[in-house]
């Protein structure tokens, strides 16, 4: 079965924020209320009893983790909230009475009541692109090239992300950027199985994965 889902090397991450904002205007996010989020886990002592410049920090985004046993499509009374055969978590609108149990019952808290639409809403991991084999948005504009997409059934090695820019040829071609590829195994700095988290796991088993190098994770799940 195919669980599409995105990896993220928050080493590479610089907190520029282009995943959230580029997010925000590609499906018309209401002001207040984000698909995608990045949050700033700092100042972390570097061991015990640390104090400042003996601190670390590192940027974390959170959405939707479109988990292979989502706890939101359990309690859904509708059937709105609901897994496709790709492994995202989709939401049919026209089934939404907008009772917001799923975004109660949600360990991340990254799904919210549209005031407007009176519906809920959140990260479709760009559903209307990867259907056409194209990438997220978030991972198209990831400024650090920090975010890779793909299958996690094949493993995260795997996963792809825009290819590096050739600045210095002075030719860059916005279309022809994005539409290129690269294999986050051929970009990013080796990492060790002990370097890759996940967000904590209540049973609901989250599919995006992170990979921190030579800090200390803070974000639970281990």
């Amino acid at each position: 079965m195919t669980q599409y889902a995105i990896a993220t090397d928050l080493n590479r991450c610089v907190g520029c924020l282009a995943c959230s904002v580029t997010c925000k205007v590609v499906n018309d996010v209401p002001i207040g209320s984000y698909w995608n989020k990045v949050l700033r886990i700092c100042p972390n002592p570097k061991f015990e009893g640390a104090e400042f410049p003996d601190v670390e920090m590192y940027f974390l985004t959170v959405q939707c983790q479109h988990c292979a046993d989502p706890e939101c499509v359990k309690v859904c009374p509708t059937g709105a909230s609901h897994k496709l055969e790709d492994g995202t978590v989709q939401i049919d609108k026209s089934k939404c009475i907008g009772c917001q149990f799923c975004a109660m019952s949600c360990p991340y808290g990254v799904r919210y009541l549209n005031e407007e639409e009176r519906v809920v809403e959140k990260c479709t991991l760009c559903e209307q692109k990867i259907a056409q084999g194209e990438l997220p948005q978030c991972v198209t504009q990831c400024g650090g090239r920090a975010r890779y997409f793909g299958d996690l059934e094949q493993g995260i090695a795997g996963f792809e992300g825009p290819a590096p820019i050739d600045i210095a040829s002075r030719n860059v071609d916005y279309d022809a950027t994005v539409q290129s590829r690269a294999k986050l195994v051929d970009e990013i700095e080796s990492y060790a199985e002990s370097d890759v988290y996940r967000l904590p796991n209540v049973g609901n088993n989250p599919s995006f994965v992170y990979i921190l190098r030579n800090r200390t994770w803070q974000g639970g799940g281990e």
